[in-house]
């Protein structure tokens, strides 16, 4: 049995996911913080489809310790496909932003990722039919006023993801890295970044997807075999493609 590990399932991109995951059938592990609202999630799924097993993982993955002991637990599964998911914003000016919101911000967009991503990558590079995909943004390949921190935390992401993907390929190895890149998605990201309770997306954005249109998009990237999924910030068109950032490959010769 393999298993569809999602971090970050207790709301938005992460939740919907997790519904379409299981209308593929795929038997899920979950983890977030909220095990409340992962205990909804795990309701919700097994009332319309019963035959999904589901194992949810209470970690705050902007603690080490926790992210590393998170990966020990998935030692007792075999999985198929791992999202990293789980992150934030923020959407300060850089001279007026919240020095330990960011120290947070890159613990969970950048630390958690990069250790669960590498630990995933030792452990299954070999093994046919895997996926590693992780959620960056379409501000991973623009930067915005007044989000440039979390743009740049963006960045790195679809960097690291895309040089992943190119390394393995360049192994042979079976393992697939891949990068969902969303623009404006209607979940609770908005609010937080900007630290209100309460935020339009109707008055803030011309245009956004909902995350249920943003989990339809996962699925289509997770068929394909182009490396980035990514939202055009013009047109709001789902674009799958190869990666974006050169590389350049060492020579051995």
């Amino acid at each position: 049995m393999a298993y569809t590990v999602i971090t970050g399932a207790s709301s938005g991109i992460g939740y919907q996911t997790a519904l379409a995951f299981a209308g593929r059938g795929k038997d899920l592990i979950l983890t977030a913080r909220r095990e409340e609202k992962l205990n909804g999630l795990k309701n919700t799924i097994q009332e319309n489809h019963p035959n999904v097993e589901v194992h949810l993982l209470i970690a705050d993955l902007s603690e080490n310790e926790q992210v590393y002991s998170f990966y020990e637990e998935l030692k007792d599964f075999e999985i198929e496909t791992f999202i990293n998911n789980a992150g934030f914003g923020n959407s300060d000016q850089i001279k007026d932003q919240e020095l330990p919101k960011i120290e947070q911000m890159l613990r969970v967009n950048n630390e958690a990722l990069t250790i669960l991503s590498t630990l995933f990558a030792r452990d299954y590079a070999s093994k046919e039919g895997t996926q590693l995909i992780n959620v960056s943004s379409n501000l991973g390949y623009n930067i915005i006023e007044g989000a440039v921190s979390y743009s740049a935390t963006k960045f790195y992401v679809s960097a690291f993801t895309e040089g992943l993907a190119q390394e393995l390929e360049a192994n042979g190895s079976p393992l697939k890295a891949k990068i969902l890149a969303p623009a404006a998605t209607e979940t609770e990201f908005a609010g937080k970044a900007a630290d209100v309770e309460e935020f339009s997306y109707e008055e803030n954005f011309k245009q956004y997807h909902t995350s249920e249109e943003m989990a339809q998009f996962m699925l289509e990237l997770y068929d394909s075999d182009k490396v980035v999924g990514i939202v055009d910030g013009e047109t709001y068109e789902f674009q799958l493609k190869d990666p974006m950032y050169p590389y350049v490959s060492r020579s051995t010769d």
